[in-house]
């Protein structure tokens, strides 16, 4: 039989489809403008009545098309979240079905004057790389063009010095006009489009004043050839807009150094899988067509297209993405993989359990997303101050030219000339620039790190903390206790405990169920947070937790100063004893946090003697013991009425509270559900170290920031008197106004440099 079938065994990473749909996607490219009509194929559907839609915004160019995009959609009824990155130009929506639909917030947009696409990370790169060749076409043509009439012009102002005729002069500026004209109307589309976008749609954005400012320059050096003036200024005109698209090109390219973290995990997304089909022969099939129950063959080297379950083969697979852990994890029947992570041994087939938007890998990437467009406190006051760059600059603009018009002498000519200069040197793009590039720079430094912020807000908040209190039970220990008095249990006791602690992710649930190997769930259990499991068997009720549980003194039974649960069945009592590590550099992450001058304290609900060993252990001189997750509260609402700004670090269900609490909020990549969901950053791996990297980038980025806005607004405040006075030209003011967004770019690009902290991977 003749098909088209291949071995996984016998392939690479699947360079060559890769490239093959690059291609396609940069071919399809054009023909890709969603119609209101046809959106309703790519909307996410909700139980709930609530529906999402992901979107590239094809001519996103500044920071103002953010805010008029979240703003015009976020005052459409019914529009619970409009979010746009500007980094990825990924628009998410997301609405209440009875109250609008996905057509009608894409004709606002077609309204507003922005063009979207299906949200496809292949055709996004495709749709950048485009652009790229787009702006050096552009570049080269006005650079060509420069240094022609650079010739000219000095060719011109040598002829004036020594009595040039006017004919030959005239000539000259009409060469010049011929070089300049033709290559203004096509090196400056990039700029023109999106300025007559615009303006057409009753809206501005950065590219109206700088259009207006080469439009101006090159018309009024026309209208002077024309009348046979002296002084034309093609060649500025000419040079202005090499320069513009010079830095332009520059700022493109150090954004991407600075991209978003959340992007760069979009190219692990796969574009096709290897399906093992009925027959046992291998068929490659798009993503899309990848449903859960399939079984997916995927070889060595490749990564994992789907999540899944390893169903024949072993193998060791790299969960670096997943994990921050450098180590490959080994893999075999039943155990579980994830999109993204990479197969380094042996072929295997994979059972899908989850496809595209329901991965692991999309699910960290929406997270990350939040966090790097979150509207902290920062961002909202670039957004208010880029808000008023429109009017204030074309103002500033019309009121320097009437200025040098009507008191200071000059010709409306030379007053044009300052005017446009004026227009030029003003530019919203570094202030816009402070904020978002360093928190994609923080989140992606996080994300290597194997930590992951969730919170938009979260760096700026743990950059602010002074105390940070911790769990003790797998937060600062293993978390995986064993238990120390298996042999003096009976097994009946023992089955009926795990079947019990079956129903909770709680560590020392988890090291009963590995002490008892494989047993049956008991049937409608019931977890208290902090206390323990309960269960009816029949008549007689059943519970697992702590001695106050289930009924005993704390100075009964066997004295022991580590972990420990009791099982009660009616008067039956059992005894369940656990030795729990501490975090291998624990000590060492506790001390140099204090070393920052974090006050650190320990709040356990474990017993006193076992929370004083480890307190001890530690160096942690406050700490608190049989704290329910009402106490922990009590206590951070303590510390805050005290002023002080408290980050919580927990991982167990009872932590969960107190997560949610604190003034910030980390929790490990083991934690309960609900912790991390509760939390503002999730670390992976056994080591502390990743707390002390959150402190530190969070701290880091907050500087940067500051930096950031000082320069933005120190660049302002200088540069425009000195472009209003007439002491600049309009090509100094392009490359004045270039370099301050570069400057903003290349201080954000420092988070990248930071030095790791030790233990932890990067």
């Amino acid at each position: 039989m003749n098909t088209a079938t291949d071995n996984p065994q016998d392939r690479t990473a699947g360079a060559p489809l890769a490239s093959c749909c690059e291609i396609a996607a940069a071919m399809d490219l054009a023909d890709d403008v969603i119609r209101p009509a046809d959106v309703g194929s790519y909307v996410t559907a909700g139980e709930d009545g609530i529906s999402d839609l992901h979107l590239i915004v094809r001519n996103m160019h500044c920071p103002s098309c953010v805010r008029q995009i979240e703003g015009g959609l976020g005052a459409e009824p019914g529009v619970l979240l409009a979010r746009l990155n500007a980094t990825t130009r990924r628009l998410h929506l997301r609405w209440k079905d009875a109250e609008t639909s996905a057509s009608a917030l894409v004709e606002k947009l077609a309204d507003l004057g922005y063009e979207v696409s299906p949200y496809d990370p292949v055709k996004l790169a495709a749709s950048a790389n485009t652009d790229d060749r787009e702006l050096l076409k552009a570049m080269a043509v006005a650079g060509f063009a420069a240094a022609n009439v650079m010739l000219i012009s000095v060719a011109v102002w040598a002829g004036l010095a020594q009595d040039m005729g006017e004919a030959t002069r005239a000539l000259m500026h009409w060469v010049a006009a011929l070089i300049a004209l033709p290559t203004v109307a096509y090196a400056g589309r990039p700029f023109f489009r999106s300025a007559l976008s615009a303006v057409s749609h009753g809206r501005t954005n950065m590219d109206v004043p700088i259009s207006l400012a080469v439009l101006l320059a090159a018309g009024m050096s026309l209208f002077e050839t024309t009348r046979g003036g002296e002084h034309v200024y093609f060649d500025a005109s000419v040079s202005l807009l090499f320069f513009l698209l010079i830095g332009r090109f520059l700022d493109r390219s150090l954004r991407r150094k600075v991209e978003s973290a959340a992007q760069n995990l979009l190219a692990l997304k796969a574009v096709s899988a290897t399906v093992v089909g009925p027959d046992g022969a291998y068929v490659s099939q798009p993503i899309d067509a990848i449903r859960p129950g399939m079984k997916v063959a995927v070889a060595a080297g490749e990564r994992f297209p789907v999540d899944g379950v390893v169903t024949s083969g072993r193998t060791e697979v790299d969960t670096s993405m997943v994990t921050g852990e450098s180590v490959p994890r080994a893999a075999g029947p039943g155990e579980k993989v994830f999109a993204g992570t990479v197969n380094l041994g042996a072929a295997v087939t994979v059972t899908v359990t989850a496809t595209d938007e329901g991965t692991l890998l999309s699910e960290i990437v929406g997270l990350m997303e939040a966090a790097e467009q979150g509207r902290a406190r920062y961002v909202r006051l670039a957004d208010r101050m880029a808000r008023w760059y429109a009017p204030v600059v074309h103002a500033l603009a019309l009121a320097t030219f009437a200025g040098w018009m009507l008191f200071g002498g000059m010709s409306w000519q030379a007053a044009l000339l300052i005017s446009i200069t004026v227009l030029i040197v003003t530019c919203p793009c570094a202030l816009g620039l402070a904020v978002p590039a360093v928190q994609a720079g923080a989140v992606g430094r996080l994300l290597k790190a194997g930590i992951l912020a969730k919170s938009g807000d979260g760096l700026e908040r743990l950059a602010a903390i002074d105390t940070v209190v911790f769990d003790k039970t797998g937060t600062l220990t293993l978390g995986r206790p064993e238990l120390l008095d298996r042999h003096d249990i009976a097994l009946a006791d023992l089955k009926r405990a795990a079947s019990l602690a079956a129903a909770s992710r709680h560590p020392l649930s988890l090291a009963i169920r590995r002490a008892a190997g494989p047993v049956g769930a008991m049937s409608g259990v019931e977890e208290i947070p902090g206390q323990g499991l309960r269960a009816v068997d029949g008549t007689t009720e059943i519970r697992l937790g702590r001695r106050e549980f289930v009924g005993i003194h704390p100075e009964d039974g066997m004295s022991h100063d580590g972990p420990e649960l009791w099982l009660a069945v009616g008067a039956h009592r059992v005894q369940f004893r656990f030795r729990d590590t501490p975090r291998a550099d624990a000590a060492a992450t506790v001390s140099a946090l204090k070393a920052l001058g974090l006050s650190v304290e320990l709040l356990s609900g474990d017993r006193p003697a076992a929370v004083a060993r480890l307190a001890e252990d530690l160096n942690i001189g406050v700490w608190r013991d049989s704290c329910s997750p009402q106490d922990k509260i009590a206590r951070l609402e303590e510390l805050a009425a005290e002023g002080r700004k408290v980050c919580m670090v927990g991982d167990g269900l009872n932590d969960a509270p107190a997560l949610a609490a604190a003034f910030a909020s980390i929790s490990p990549g083991s934690a309960a559900d609900a912790s991390q969901t509760a939390a503002d950053f999730i670390f992976q791996g056994d080591r502390l170290a990743p707390v002390l990297e959150a402190v530190k980038t969070a701290r880091s980025a907050r500087v940067l920031v500051l930096q950031n806005f000082t320069l933005a607004l120190a660049y302002n405040l200088i540069a425009v008197p000195i472009a209003a006075a007439g002491f600049a030209t309009p090509l100094i003011a392009a490359i004045a106004m270039s370099a301050s967004s570069l400057v903003v770019t290349l201080n954000a690009l420092r988070i990248k440099l930071g030095q790791a902290t030790p233990g932890v991977e990067r």
